[in-house]
């Protein structure tokens, strides 16, 4: 069994560096556990861990108030950084009464959207002034790392002040046009909520919002985004239409009119992001973009959801792109493997047809 310290925990962290994995799981009863192009390896030279040893790492990690916050909500997000080296974004939580710990390596350099191989539409998002930026999508298939690019864009062309709300904070911004904020709830601010709030004495031009979680946090977006901000904010939703959906279906029934009327007039687009394993090694990304035009804004008002999908089909000249259109392209192309494709892909029979 380990005998946890921080000299072990470094160790562990170089290897999931030297291994170019993005996550590392520490779990009682078993050994370390890379995640690495999607596919999880058991890290079998090592020893397996104890329930002392993963609690002994966490007394390294954790601050006296992030503990208790562990003993009261049974698990805590923090940001926790390697030497100089990288950041990981680590969530210690309790699984049938015992301490396991999951990090998530958020990569020091900021990438450009070009090099991420996001579409170019993404970067005109970045060019409006006011509205409301979703990135939507799984856990895990880069929301973070795509709007980090997007604010970085904002931050490299002109100047303004951005802030960003974050559970924890990630990606760390270098002050370059514009100067940016980056507020940690939990440590800077009690709620997301209430750093949005605050916004509107501080003064704010774009904001990113790490998380829309809640009724409260969904209605201090939208005003934000009415009041002359630009906001960029993620939804874990699969896709445009379940976005528009979940947003709505937070509120209740009485206020669901006014606030299809507030998403239609601020929601400038949405970006449904997958990260796929790459045939011969890496992983590749996969987009549905959906750009808010004059059709949309009347079906979110007139709560006809359920026709943006053929709006984006029939819409590609505008900059909208199917999901499912490029997963066909990426599986033609040869660069991902058609049973990967198939589990990412919204409607089977448009994408078998694609396919021919």
């Amino acid at each position: 069994m380990y005998k946890a310290s921080e000299l072990e925990l470094n160790k562990l962290l170089a290897v999931t560096l030297e291994r170019n994995a993005s996550d590392l799981h520490l779990q009682v009863g078993e050994p370390p556990i890379l995640r690495i192009d999607s596919s999880l390896f058991r890290l079998e030279d090592y020893q397996i861990f104890s329930a002392d040893a993963i609690m002994d790492l966490a007394k390294v990690m954790l601050t006296e108030n992030q503990f208790a916050l562990l003993d009261k909500q049974m698990h805590v997000d923090f940001s926790y950084a390697y030497k100089d080296n990288a950041r990981f974004r680590v969530n210690i939580y309790k699984a049938q009464g015992v301490l396991n710990a999951a990090f998530r390596l958020i990569p020091t350099h900021i990438k450009t959207l070009q090099e991420l191989n996001l579409p170019p539409i993404l970067k005109q998002f970045t060019e409006n002034k006011q509205g409301l930026v979703l990135v939507v999508g799984p856990t895990g298939h880069g929301k973070s790392t795509a709007l980090a690019a997007m604010i970085d864009e904002i931050n490299n062309t002109r100047a303004e002040h951005i802030l960003t709300i974050e559970d924890p904070v990630e990606f760390l911004f270098t002050h370059k046009q514009s100067f940016i904020s980056q507020r940690e709830v939990g440590q800077d601010t009690p709620t997301f909520a209430d750093a949005l709030k605050a916004a509107l004495r501080e003064d704010i031009n774009v904001v990113l919002v790490g998380e829309m979680r809640d009724l409260e946090s969904i209605s201090a977006t939208l005003t934000l985004a009415e009041t002359g901000h630009l906001i960029f904010a993620t939804m874990h939703t699969n896709d445009a239409a379940q976005s528009v959906d979940r947003i709505v279906d937070v509120f209740p029934g009485d206020q669901q009119g006014q606030i299809r009327a507030q998403l239609a007039n601020t929601l400038l687009g949405v970006a449904s992001l997958r990260l796929m394993p790459k045939v011969g090694g890496g992983r590749i990304p996969a987009s549905e973009i959906m750009v808010v035009n004059h059709a949309i804004r009347n079906m979110i008002r007139d709560n006809k959801i359920y026709e943006i999908n053929n709006v984006i089909h029939t819409s590609m000249e505008e900059g909208m792109i199917p999901l499912d259109k490029v997963l066909a392209q990426l599986v033609q192309q040869g660069l991902v493997e058609r049973a990967v494709a198939e589990n990412y892909v919204l409607d089977k029979d448009y994408f078998m047809s694609l396919l021919g």
